[in-house]
């Protein structure tokens, strides 16, 4: 009797056990009839998935994957569309160009100037008085069929007495006569350090400001701009958002950026955060802005702040300090202004790069270092070096950023210290200029990132938006795998240009692994985060020039859909309209389709 009696207490808990398993497992999505590529070189290709709990329960054939629905699994079709990982960018600035993404006309993708002295004048005319008309970063002359830069008079005979701002990579910016008399600008305004107010025979300013090589003068004046109401750049921020995801990016590394105080303005990222309502994950770093406070914000932030992710709650994206950086010292900035001769940096920044990143390592903070040239590369890795003999990294998390002209010899230095790269798609927007200075041959293999590769350094890839290149990813990879601008100049080597695959594994595994995040993403494999994208087109087939059209029709994040268009539009609610009406993003968008 009793065997008989725990024998069936033994069945009761058997089921019991299956159907919590059953309900636990059940799908809540379901994407079938798909060409999924999953960048996972043990089961490259399959058709279908499932996904519960944000992550991929089952990947396989369209007949395995369907026999698992359930009544409320949501099933969606791909139509046999292309199904990649989510794109991650390694470096971009989303949390401040979140917040100024309703106020900001985007020449981004515009191929002819004509039309974007249209789109000024016609921005002009609706915007109020009070506001600005700005363009800030994202373009350059050569995307435009006419291959040159608007002039000061098209400019003012475009926007009028409405005060306007345009932004021309770290080069130079133009100011019309409203914005002059605006920003109270005149003969008598004395040029900034590092910076030029270009004027004319008489001595009154044009409205030409120049990075002499500095980009102070430009990023000072953004910040003179009126900016929006806490709701318009709740609103901003969420519509920016929903831009970069349009193009399939599920997750960010935010770098930080001048002008970008910590904690006062991450307070409307911190917010959706906290509501649930990012739709990209979202480590980001903390730049220092006063500089020679640095060593003392640090050492404050680090007494007051965890690196990493500590958030229990699943449902929530990311969203933490991932470390410090991309500037550690003001004196080790060496902007890529091509038009101008290499900045030499000054002798003082050794002995305050030192003490910020021993105190750094001390405390186990990850770090990144933005660097174009070899030459700050090589002070830098001197410093690194330095630290390392007093008190080693031991594997701590560091890497460098941008990296254009840096040499064999020093990608050496830099895997024997356990670092990193980020690179991003700059030489897409200023490789004619960098070819006008430095030559062809230069271009060539700038940067090196074939010998990255080959060297076994993490290379995670990126845009460096929103204010010099353009947030959109496909740019990056049209640029890794055809060698060209997005003016068409084919400048890079045969040798440094990359199969589609690589590259794409470059905006996925490889940015997650850059941050050590490579254990559950950038693949689409069981186990691993449900972060995708249904393309527009199929990026491994699609000729080179059609590769810069391709945006997402369906993006997911977390299991969650968070973009959708085309024959998915039905999937998601509609986006809000963007707030204040007057906004460049209700009459353009952002990215400008061909």
């Amino acid at each position: 009797m009793k065997k008989s009696l725990k024998k069936i207490i033994f069945l009761i808990m058997l089921m019991t056990n299956v159907v919590f398993s059953q309900k636990k497992t059940a799908p809540t999505l379901i994407v079938f009839n798909a060409k999924i590529h999953t960048l996972d070189d043990k089961n490259p290709n399959a058709e279908a998935f499932a996904i519960a709990d944000g992550k991929i329960i089952k990947i396989g054939n369209n007949k395995v994957i369907l026999q698992l629905k359930s009544k409320t699994t949501k099933i969606v079709d791909a139509k046999n569309k292309t199904i990649i990982p989510g794109l991650f960018d390694s470096h971009s600035h989303v949390i401040r160009g979140g917040r100024f993404y309703n106020t900001e006309l985007r020449w981004d993708g515009v191929r002819s100037l004509t039309k974007a002295l249209q789109m000024l004048k016609e921005q002009a005319q609706r915007t109020p008085e009070g506001q600005w008309v700005r363009v800030v970063g994202g373009w350059n002359a050569y995307q435009f069929a006419e291959k040159r830069l608007p002039t000061l008079a098209e400019i003012n005979d475009a926007t009028g007495n409405v005060p306007t701002f345009i932004l021309h990579l770290y080069g130079h910016a133009y100011l019309n006569k409203a914005g002059l008399t605006k920003l109270k600008i005149d003969a008598t305004t004395p040029n900034p350090p590092g910076g030029l107010i270009q004027k004319d025979e008489k001595g009154n300013p044009t409205g030409l400001l120049v990075a002499e090589p500095s980009a102070y003068i430009l990023y000072s004046n953004i910040a003179k701009l009126p900016e929006l109401t806490n709701a318009e750049k709740i609103n901003s921020t969420i519509n920016f958002l929903t831009e970069n995801n349009r193009f399939g990016i599920t997750a960010v590394m935010d770098a930080g950026g001048g002008f970008q105080n910590y904690p006062d303005d991450y307070g409307i990222a911190s917010q959706l955060a906290e509501q649930k309502k990012l739709t990209v994950r979202l480590p980001f770093y903390l730049f220092p802005q006063k500089p020679g406070n640095e060593l003392k914000d640090f050492t404050k932030w680090i007494s007051e702040v965890e690196v990493g992710n500590h958030d229990d709650d699943h449902s929530k994206l990311e969203y933490y300090v991932q470390g410090g950086g991309e500037s550690l010292v003001a004196t080790g900035a060496d902007f890529e202004n091509f038009d101008q001769p290499r900045p030499e940096l000054p002798p003082a920044m050794e002995a305050q790069m030192r003490a910020v990143i021993s105190t750094l390592v001390k405390n186990k903070w990850p770090f990144r270092l933005h660097a174009t040239y070899n030459e700050t590369i090589n002070r830098f890795l001197n410093v690194i070096e330095d630290v390392n003999k007093e008190t080693p990294l031991n594997g701590l998390l560091w890497f460098f950023d941008h990296a254009e002209t840096v040499s064999v010899e020093n990608l050496q230095r830099i895997k024997n210290l356990g670092g990193g790269i980020a690179i991003q798609h700059r030489m897409a927007f200023q490789g004619e200029a960098f070819i006008k200075r430095y030559g062809l041959k230069a271009a060539e293999n700038t940067p090196p990132v074939k010998d990255m590769l080959e060297m076994g350094i993490p290379i995670g890839m990126g845009s460096d938006a929103t204010r010099v290149s353009s947030y959109n990813p496909w740019i990056g990879l049209y640029w890794l795998t055809t060698g060209k601008t997005i003016g068409g100049t084919k400048y890079q080597s045969d040798r440094n240009i990359l199969d589609r695959e690589t590259a794409l594994k470059l905006y996925t595994q490889g940015s997650a692994k850059l941050v050590r995040l490579d254990k559950d993403r950038g693949m689409l494999k069981e186990g691993y985060l449900a972060d995708f994208a249904i393309l527009s087109a199929d990026y491994f087939n699609v000729p080179d020039e059609k590769i810069l059209d391709i945006t997402s029709n369906l993006t997911v994040v977390n299991g969650e859909i968070v973009y959708a268009d085309d024959i998915f539009k039905s999937l998601i609610n509609p986006f809000p309209r963007a707030i204040p009406d007057w906004s460049p993003a209700n009459y353009y968008g952002g990215y400008q389709k061909n």
